[in-house]
């Protein structure tokens, strides 16, 4: 695919074949790639420094074609599931296992790791919304898919299983713990499902399509609510947790959150902040005094209107990260092979790579019922 400027993405077929550019280097025949929530922050044009002519997704698996002289631990024919996360295994970051923050892969930023597709802001590097991708470190990230996994599983543990995953971890959800989600889209729904896997006692998932919120409720097992037929989210969920608040609350929705005119305003229109905070202003006042909040929404590297008075006033803990893709991989596919996590159920769209556009304009706009789109190459 080729961004031609915001709400503009077509499929070219005169982009060069990708080359190995360093000894670590792998090139992966693309086999599933995935269209990502966080992917319409881009396609909107919410992102800095997202060039015409890039090839976005951070979601792909696909089969190795070649590698450079240094790799070691996977080769040639190996069918591989490549976390979002570019990470090189040695620096700081990576030797705690904060794959999210590889300082190797985006040494000119201190705010942001290297990350596939998504913008100069996290190292410029091309995505997996193609036939063929570059993965730089290929020993480090690149893990075989194991021969029983269905390659849909695959590709969804290359983020949206770990990240839900991590929302409720991040929780720190203890037994009998309310929580409660605001964003009923993939990442909403995964950490609604894991968050029964540590221990809730309650899940409430808050957004505001229909069609969505019962997908979740059918999937998750969990309470939903309309935003829209709320007065206040913040107020109903005080009324419905005792006047206390929930002991969790996790922001899986981001820069593009509705339900605020002012905040849609400075961050979705004007561009004046990075990204509309309405999403992560409900979640801090909704959580109760001492709680903690888990922020997996995708915001822009710029400030952005935050009520950080409630948040010390409260008491509250923000944990706040991109999932660490390559630490959670074994958890994860142990899951998926006891039957705890269905990834593949979450998939509603597969388009041919070469109607990629229209498979954007179907997400973007939430039609046909869609939760979770899958790009399939010509050549898979």
């Amino acid at each position: 695919m080729n961004f031609r400027g915001p709400f503009r993405i077509r499929a070219d077929r005169d982009r060069p074949f990708p080359e190995i550019e360093h000894p670590e280097d792998a090139i992966v025949k693309v086999i599933r790639s995935c269209i990502c929530g966080s992917d319409l922050h881009l396609y909107h044009g919410l992102v800095p420094d997202t060039r015409v002519g890039s090839t976005f997704g951070h979601e792909f698996i696909g089969e190795i074609v070649d590698v450079g002289s240094s790799v070691e631990k996977v080769k040639v024919g190996d069918r591989v599931m490549v976390p979002f996360n570019i990470a090189c295994g040695k620096c700081a970051f990576c030797k705690q296992e904060l794959y999210g923050q590889c300082h190797e892969a985006n040494p000119q930023s201190t705010a942001a790791g290297g990350i596939f597709g998504y913008s100069h802001t996290t190292g410029g590097y091309n995505g997996g919304q193609a036939e063929y991708v570059r993965v730089p470190y290929a020993d480090v990230g690149p893990t075989v898919i194991p021969d029983w996994m269905d390659p849909d599983d695959a590709v969804l543990l290359t983020d949206v299983v770990p990240t839900g995953y991590q929302a409720a971890e991040m929780g720190g959800i203890q037994e009998g713990d309310t929580v409660v989600v605001f964003g009923a889209g993939p990442i909403g729904i995964m950490a609604a499902k894991c968050a029964w896997l540590f221990g809730a006692g309650r899940v409430i998932v808050i957004d505001q399509l229909d069609y969505r919120l019962e997908f979740v409720k059918e999937f998750a097992q969990c309470e939903v609510y309309n935003f829209k037929h709320l007065e206040d989210p913040v107020v109903f969920i005080k009324k419905i947790t005792d006047s206390l608040g929930a002991d969790v609350c996790i922001d899986a929705v981001g820069a593009e959150a509705a339900g605020d005119t002012m905040n849609t305003m400075l961050g979705r229109k004007l561009l004046m902040q990075g990204g509309s905070t309405t999403a992560l202003h409900w979640a801090i006042n909704s959580v109760k005094k001492g709680g903690i909040v888990s922020i997996v929404g995708v915001y822009g590297p710029i400030d952005a209107l935050v009520p950080i008075g409630n948040v010390v006033n409260k008491g509250i803990t923000i944990r706040a990260s991109q999932a660490s893709v390559k630490r959670l991989l074994p958890k994860m596919i142990e899951h998926v092979k006891n039957g705890i996590i269905d990834p593949k159920a979450m998939i509603t769209h597969r388009i041919p790579l070469e109607e990629v556009g229209e498979g954007y304009h179907i997400f973007s706009k939430k039609l046909d019922n869609c939760i979770k789109t899958v790009l399939i190459p010509p050549s898979a």
